[in-house]
């Protein structure tokens, strides 16, 4: 037999609305923000990024400096001083740099993100993002990142595991899939913009990518 409920209690933090009928202190508090990329290193980083990334830090040294930021991004907030905002602000950058570094050397494809640190294959990947739609060749990839074909290809298949021009096909359905996702561009000039000549091609190479049709990303976000 249940008993009675408690009273709904509604509690006001950061500007968040909160409504509950336990009694205590929440067991979890959740910190929800938004980040803006503009560079274009950063639209690679978003491109090769999975949709989901969940850390389980533990009892690591990690926790606590995530529990630091956090705690400081809360008291800024909550304090509402001179500059708070600008101060939280410039915190959760590093909290998202720090969970991305994590990410990226604990998953087996985080050699993609590891390409911009070797100033090589940095040049090259540069390159494709400048002009995902150029007609890349080894030849021209290689004069970019100023070093022999076989040098860039050693460095790329030792770095993220594949050749460059295989690279750069996912370079192109990844900055795609981004785009369909975020603007209101065709999917005939997406496709143009990374480099298939037709759309038919870039919708099966788009599928054996995704698993998924250019079609169902656009109406995701329609809908």
């Amino acid at each position: 037999m249940r008993g009675p409920k408690s009273p709904i209690r509604i509690e006001f933090g950061n500007a968040i609305e909160t409504k509950t009928n336990t009694e205590g202190k929440a067991a979890t508090e959740l910190i929800c923000g938004r980040l803006h990329f503009e560079a274009a290193t950063d639209s690679l980083v978003i491109a090769t990024l999975p949709d989901v990334i969940v850390l389980r830090l533990g009892k690591e040294p990690l926790l606590y400096r995530r529990r630091m930021l956090g705690r400081a991004i809360h008291d800024e907030l909550k304090g509402g001083r001179l500059g708070a905002l600008a101060v939280a602000t410039d915190l959760a950058s590093a909290l998202f740099v720090q969970m991305l570094r994590v990410h990226c050397e604990r998953v087996s494809d985080a050699g993609t993100l590891r390409l911009l640190s070797s100033l090589p294959s940095a040049r090259a990947v540069s390159a494709m993002l400048r002009a995902p739609g150029h007609d890349w060749t080894l030849d021209a990839l290689a004069a970019e990142a100023h070093v022999s074909r076989a040098s860039l290809v050693r460095i790329f298949r030792k770095t993220a595991g594949v050749a460059p021009l295989a690279f750069l096909t996912d370079l192109r359905l990844g900055l795609a899939r981004q785009r369909l996702a975020s603007t209101e561009a065709s999917i005939a000039r997406v496709a143009a913009e990374v480099g298939y000549q037709s759309e038919s091609a870039f919708a099966r190479a788009f599928h054996r990518r995704f698993k998924t049709t250019p079609g169902r990303i656009r109406a995701s976000r329609i809908t």
